[in-house]
């Protein structure tokens, strides 16, 4: 079959758009490690790469060019993360956008639309900066604009206009202090020259076997010697939302952002006006959702510490990475110390979410519980949630250590372990996944145990095989102040709750030996509930030497002071932690509850 390569069609344009996605899969660790702008936070191949992957995953090519780019723009858009994934998403959407009936794109149509992509991306940066991804695009196609009268055929255009490329990423530094300083050129813009790296690849041998063969090939030799300034976080968390809106109104861009541009900086707002992406650096995410709740609906949330990025990047402590989710209620003084690393539940109250303890805080949670007639439900991280942590966590760490809430409560183990599967896979990692068979204070105990591990020295294989062995010696016990949380939640039948009411019942939940949750004793009073937590609790002590004990609580703290008094009168010890429950907890039991958790050596 003979190929037109004086036309562009759909298939074509998707398959060398697979090709560039590959570079970058193959080169985002390199791209991570020259991460300086805005923020030296290593991730921006990571998010590319994410992006990419979004954008691989959900398209289908066919040969209509307006059919085939519109797909890939809106996968992009609801897979873009990070500042450069959005950016090169929006300009996905305004090439899309500006293919009008062509089933098929000239050499000369191609120029005038990339050029006219360039304005959609630079229209999504609020305080666009050159010498970044942005500059390279524009240099890129206004030499393809120059070209279209020289060049017919689109193999030879793309070739020719890398040269282009090249240059104006080696430029980036000239334009950039804070490159020069660091001896870097952008990540960004060395991630669109990356993909254009292998659109060219594509293009030359019109074929897809040299792809499948390099799928799981890291390059990253030329970045290695990269030692850069650490930079100055002006804001803390890296957020990002996907928002749909009612009506396709020009002015929902302007209204999003005019609701959101104070929160912060690095804005970057994507997307036509039915659907957009935001990025923004801000110190309060909570406060931010919470204003533009009634904009539109909120189908997607991410909120990255920078911060703890930051640290990874340039004060990693050890070689192995632990990750857990936000069941685990550990004190940020303690997560900090150990660099853990936190993927958060979700939170939903009908049509609004929240990602637990990150957009909403333990005390606007109750007061939403009270004023609500529906009880809140919880979700579990996504596949891609856990794949995205755990590629950027490979770029930095030799092995990772997952340890989550009971697989028998949530899918929140199983979604971390399939994804740490396929990392491993790819990136050639040691990774291993364990199920806590507790949750809260039960979990955040046996990470803390963890992280002391990792911190003595302890090796991947030993602490691997040490983890599940001290799951077995965990407990869980929790004191609710009512049922009527649990049987709205499903988690007492309705008939059993009727009769606990009437009889005046105060439950304690149990997390039994299997991970599942059960009902334990029949207290009346809380006073007579918590008496039997701690009698239970010296039972299954019982001359065992015990490592540590923690409590958490929903708006309880008296509660949990009382626990943590007769604990130390009957060990000796302190409680390794005190601190809020996470409102997943609380969605499940409601307020008051307190969670008493014992770890035995």
């Amino acid at each position: 079959m003979v190929i037109n390569t004086n036309e562009l069609d759909g298939k074509r344009f998707y398959y060398s758009f697979l090709a560039g996605a590959q570079k970058i899969f193959d080169q985002y660790k390199g791209i991570n490690k020259i991460n300086v702008f805005p923020v030296a936070d290593g991730d921006t191949g990571t998010n590319l790469a994410s992006t990419m992957r979004s954008i691989i995953d959900t398209s289908i090519p066919t040969n209509n060019i307006k059919v085939t780019a519109t797909a890939l723009a809106d996968a992009a858009l609801v897979g873009a993360r990070g500042n450069s994934g959005i950016i090169f998403a929006q300009f996905l959407y305004g090439f899309s956008n500006e293919i009008q009936g062509e089933k098929n794109l000239t050499v000369d149509t191609f120029a005038e639309i990339v050029k006219k992509a360039v304005k959609y991306a630079y229209d999504a940066i609020a305080d666009p900066v050159e010498g970044t991804m942005i500059s390279v695009m524009r240099d890129w196609a206004e030499y393809i604009y120059v070209l279209k009268d020289k060049i017919k055929d689109f193999n030879q255009l793309i070739i020719e206009s890398y040269i282009k490329a090249q240059e104006a990423l080696l430029d980036t530094p000239k334009k950039l202090e804070i490159l020069a300083r660091n001896h870097v050129v952008d990540a960004g813009a060395k991630g669109f020259v990356v993909f254009l790296e292998g659109m060219i690849d594509f293009f030359k041998h019109g074929e897809l076997k040299k792809l499948v063969s390099t799928r799981n090939v890291t390059k990253v030799k030329e970045f290695e010697e990269v030692i850069h300034d650490e930079g100055e976080i002006t804001f803390r968390y890296c957020t990002e939302a996907l928002i749909s809106f009612q009506t396709d109104d020009p002015e929902n861009k302007n209204r999003l952002k005019e609701a959101i541009r104070d929160f912060g900086d690095s804005l970057v707002i994507a997307g036509s006006p039915k659907k957009q992406r935001f990025h923004i650096h801000t110190d309060d995410p909570a406060g931010l959702f919470n204003k533009i709740k009634d904009i539109g609906n909120i189908t997607y949330k991410k909120v990255d510490d920078m911060v703890m990025q930051n640290n990874i990047v340039h004060h990693r402590k050890w070689d192995t990475a632990l990750v857990t989710d936000s069941t685990c209620d550990l004190p940020q003084e303690i997560i900090e110390k150990y660099q853990i690393h936190i993927v958060p539940l979700t939170v939903h109250f009908e049509k609004d979410f929240y990602l637990d303890s990150i957009t909403i805080t333990p005390s606007e949670f109750y007061k939403l519980m009270e004023e609500s007639t529906t009880n809140p439900t919880t979700a579990q991280p996504t596949y891609k949630d856990f794949t995205n942590k755990y590629n950027y966590l490979s770029s930095h760490y030799e092995s990772i250590i997952g340890l989550h809430i009971s697989e028998k409560m949530s899918g929140t183990f199983s979604n971390s372990r399939k994804a740490a599967y396929a990392v491993k896979e790819r990136q050639m990692k040691d990774i291993s996944v364990h199920s806590s068979n507790k949750t809260t204070v039960g979990l955040g105990l046996l990470v803390l145990r963890a992280a002391e591990a990792i911190e003595k020295g302890t090796s991947f294989e030993s602490l691997s095989n040490q983890i599940d062995d001290w799951v077995q010696k965990s407990h869980l016990l929790v004191s609710a102040q009512t049922l009527k949380y649990m049987i709205r939640g499903g988690r007492v039948s309705a008939v059993k709750g009727f009769i606990g009411k009437l009889m005046g019942v105060q439950p304690i939940v149990k997390v039994n030996t299997e991970g599942k949750t059960e009902l334990f004793g029949k207290p009346t009073s809380t006073r007579q509930s918590m008496k039997i937590v701690i009698n239970e609790t010296v039972k299954l002590i019982d001359g065992k030497k015990l490592w540590g004990y923690a409590i958490a609580h929903a708006n309880n703290m008296k509660g949990a002071e009382w626990y943590a008094h007769e604990m130390e009168q009957i060990t000796g010890q302190k409680p390794k932690f005190i601190n809020s429950a996470s409102p997943v907890l609380g969605a499940h039991v409601g307020p008051g509850v307190v969670g008493l958790a014992v770890l035995l050596e």
